[in-house]
């Protein structure tokens, strides 16, 4: 027997569009800790959606937690079409936490990019703001496609849009000279915010350097950390292998907020 349950929905977005979404969580009624991780996939220009994010999903799901997934426009079932530079999709990463914030019960959020949430109340990590029963949203993402890690910029960049967004991982950000190309202009955003901010990168990712990733990072506003995966390519994070691994980073880095 399944130890978890998926629920599906299809919602619309600020101009039309509409999004296939999917709800991952436990088969326990008590939902664990009143967290929802919102996850946001790979470029859709290059065949991501968001069945790429399943194993993550369930793996949040057994673990207690709710994790949303959705197809942004253009993909999947959703309707639309996707955007070269990603911008029109950060209609679609807002309308999703909008959708989360109003109908989860919940006290927190969390985004992965892949990028994953919580409903319709938003608090603080430090708990000032108990008494509003709101709900904490965390932003995470993860590897994107050759050239075009445009997930992680595209919720980069809705990050500062949300205010019950509280957090961001980012597995794989394009910060190299060719994704900057065509997705530089999403860096300033997420480099700006002052929200806790995660990066995870393979050693060998092939389209961003070590260095790349710690030279664009001095000028990062707020908490940041790093991780690096000795060895790992670019689309190997991307695959089941690493799911579990995924995972585990997420919620580490939610219980260290």
């Amino acid at each position: 027997m399944s130890s978890h349950t998926v629920e599906s929905t299809t919602l619309e977005t600020s101009d039309g569009v509409k999004l296939r979404t999917r709800l991952f969580k436990s088969n326990d009624d008590e939902v664990k800790d009143k967290l929802v991780i919102v996850l946001v996939h790979p470029y859709s220009v290059l065949g991501g959606c968001q069945a790429l994010l399943k194993g993550i999903a369930i793996g949040l799901a057994e673990k207690g937690y709710r994790a949303v997934t959705f197809d942004m426009r253009g993909a999947g079932r959703s309707t639309g079409r996707p955007s070269l530079t990603g911008f029109s999709e950060i209609k679609d990463v807002i309308a999703v936490c909008k959708w989360v914030c109003e109908n989860l019960s919940t006290d927190r959020i969390c985004w992965w990019v892949l990028l994953q949430f919580d409903g319709k109340k938003v608090k603080m990590f430090d708990g000032h703001f108990m008494e509003r029963k709101k709900a904490m949203l965390f932003a995470v993402f993860v590897p994107i496609y050759l050239y075009n890690h445009v997930s992680a910029p595209i919720a980069g960049s809705a990050v500062d849009e949300i205010k019950e967004v509280v957090g961001y991982v980012s597995l794989g950000y394009p910060f190299g000279m060719m994704a900057s190309i065509l997705f530089g202009r999403h860096h300033k955003a997420i480099l700006q915010s002052p929200k806790p901010k995660l990066f995870v990168m393979g050693t060998r990712d092939g389209f961003t350097s070590v260095k790349q990733l710690q030279n664009k990072l001095r000028s990062a506003s707020g908490r940041i950390e790093t991780h690096l995966i000795e060895g790992a390519g670019h689309f190997q994070m991307e695959g089941p292998v690493y799911d579990t691994q995924m995972v585990n980073l997420i919620l580490t880095f939610i219980a260290s907020l």
